[in-house]
């Protein structure tokens, strides 16, 4: 923190030496680094987070009530990644060499390229202001978060990438699963095409994407900070860009070990699931 330009009492006015330094003596910043280090953690352990230097707010009340807003977007995201992707690329591999495969290969390939602010701000000028003067209806609203018509465009434009992502593993994977003994099996028994695919490829081609869910997790945690200034959402994500352009160390810091403890916790959740999934997978040392 100390390595960055700047400081937290600095704005677009000097501010006096003297007022500088009774500022840095008051919240201990004047302190030696490894002092100030322990001292953190040591508050840390006891779920003080500490206050933040711009607003004098706790920072743990801060996260507790911007994480709701930045986690309901995120599990919209995910839930539109997931269940998209998941479909498209089933989709593709069933119709391996159509239109529909190739479409949907190319709409991957524009997921994984397009950055998310692009397709935000894409979305707000085509799906928010140029539908709103074609229709005289703002169907989706450009800005905010409360409404239902002002959650769809964000949540979209996070999930478009991880949707891609999704998408390519998931044909990849049932090209893989339809080309096994016991799909051909499945087919010599006189099974319906339907059955074949929903009830035994899919439920095995799946498993692939399971794994990947965690670094798709914060794939949308991250992208968080840039879609919600985007579209001026009062998340946790926004007001992390803020503190870093206003160096407020104490937020920075806390916002950073919220985020990174999230993401530890997420990742154990889904290697859980996987585990659960999966019989065949076993914990390390766990007797056959």
């Amino acid at each position: 923190m100390h390595l960055m330009p700047g400081d937290p009492f600095s704005g677009e006015k000097a501010v006096p030496a003297e007022i500088k330094a009774a500022l840095y003596a008051k919240y201990g910043l004047n302190q030696p680094l490894p002092v100030q280090f322990f001292k953190y953690v040591g508050n840390v352990l006891h779920g003080d987070f500490g206050v933040s230097l711009q607003d004098k707010r706790p920072v743990a009340q801060t996260i507790a009530e911007a994480f709701p807003v930045s986690a309901d977007l995120g599990i919209r995201a995910l839930i539109f990644a997931t269940i998209i992707g998941l479909l498209l690329g089933v989709v593709a591999a069933v119709k391996r060499g159509t239109g529909w495969d190739t479409g949907t290969m190319f709409l991957a390939l524009i997921g994984v390229s397009v950055p998310s602010f692009i397709l935000g701000a894409l979305l707000q000028y085509f799906l928010g202001l140029k539908l709103y003067q074609a229709t005289g209806r703002q169907i989706f609203a450009v800005m905010g978060w409360g409404p239902a018509n002002s959650k769809f465009l964000p949540a979209f434009a996070l999930a478009f990438g991880s949707m891609a992502s999704i998408s390519r593993l998931m044909r990849t994977s049932m090209l893989d699963v339809l080309n096994q003994d016991y799909i051909k099996t499945a087919k010599a028994k006189g099974l319906s095409r339907g059955e074949i695919i929903w009830k035994h490829a899919v439920r095995n081609a799946v498993m692939p994407v399971v794994t990947i869910m965690g670094p798709l997790v914060a794939a949308v945690l991250t992208g968080t900070f840039v879609v919600e200034n985007i579209f001026a959402i009062p998340g946790l994500g926004k007001i992390f860009v803020q503190c870093v352009q206003n160096n407020d160390y104490t937020t920075i810091v806390g916002t950073t070990l919220f985020y990174g403890s999230f993401l530890v916790f997420a990742n154990l959740v889904v290697d859980i699931i996987y585990g659960l999934l999966d019989p065949r997978i076993k914990l390390s040392g766990e007797k056959e």
